[in-house]
């Protein structure tokens, strides 16, 4: 049976770290949404998310070898490196001998991303996943600030990018969007986890991008693992059934 807990944040002795320990060997989603579906407000996350949940995407990030995240995100949310606490680093030493924070890996098809950002600047070098065709035209620029992760030919191959990562050793992979990068891994069957935060806020109509290609023949079905609440906020874990 799934657990079922209410968060009392400051006096519960668990905290919400104790139900997300045990990393899938695979891709693991962490998002965010409105009751009315959207993943963003006004372009960023931000305004739907909460104290928790912040506290989750970094705890989330103790327990993965890599942060995948898509080249829209990295410029709307102006992203940063990985940043642990001193607990979180030990705890990463201790379990899996990991000195450093993971790297964050960005998807980019053009290779449009800002590199005046911090993420470029931080002591843990990033990785940027592109095509051959990208790597060529633009690697001279990017391999100054980034380690570049080729794909496929002309556009980033969901399944190659996976393969490539674990190559690297990198097999505990957290996603954290946007909605196009996660599209993708849903459309090639890559998802092992989702952890969402389902925010009590209604974002009303919102931008979005045509979805265009191939689509899936029918959903995808997780089994629900727990659900967490604190302030109205409900923390859900679903796993791929076996």
């Amino acid at each position: 049976m799934p657990t079922m807990r209410k968060l009392n944040m400051g006096t519960d002795e668990v905290s919400a770290e104790e139900f997300y320990r045990d990393p899938p060997d695979g891709v693991r989603v962490n998002m965010v949404a409105s009751l009315d579906g959207a993943a963003a407000f006004d372009g960023r996350v931000r305004p739907l998310s909460d104290a928790v949940d912040h506290q989750l995407l970094r705890a989330l990030r103790t327990y993965a070898d890599v942060v995948l995240v898509g080249a829209g995100t990295i410029r709307a949310e102006r992203y940063g490196p990985a940043v642990l606490t001193e607990e979180q680093s030990r705890y990463r030493l201790e379990r899996w001998g990991l000195g450093a924070p993971p790297p964050i890996a960005v998807v980019t098809r053009t290779g449009n991303i800002p590199l005046d950002t911090p993420l470029f600047t931080g002591d843990v070098r990033p990785l940027v996943i592109t095509s051959q065709r990208t790597a060529t035209e633009r690697g001279s620029a990017l391999e100054e600030a980034a380690d570049i992760v080729v794909a496929g030919e002309d556009t980033v191959e969901m399944p190659t990018l996976i393969a490539a990562l674990r190559d690297r050793g990198l097999r505990r992979i957290l996603c954290e969007g946007g909605p196009t990068l996660l599209d993708d891994l849903v459309l090639h069957d890559l998802v092992d986890e989702m952890c969402l935060t389902v925010a009590p806020r209604l974002a009303g109509p919102q931008p979005q991008q045509a979805a265009a290609g191939p689509t899936l023949g029918a959903p995808r079905t997780l089994s629900l693992q727990h659900a967490l609440t604190h302030d109205d906020f409900l923390y859900l874990r679903y796993g791929r059934i076996r």
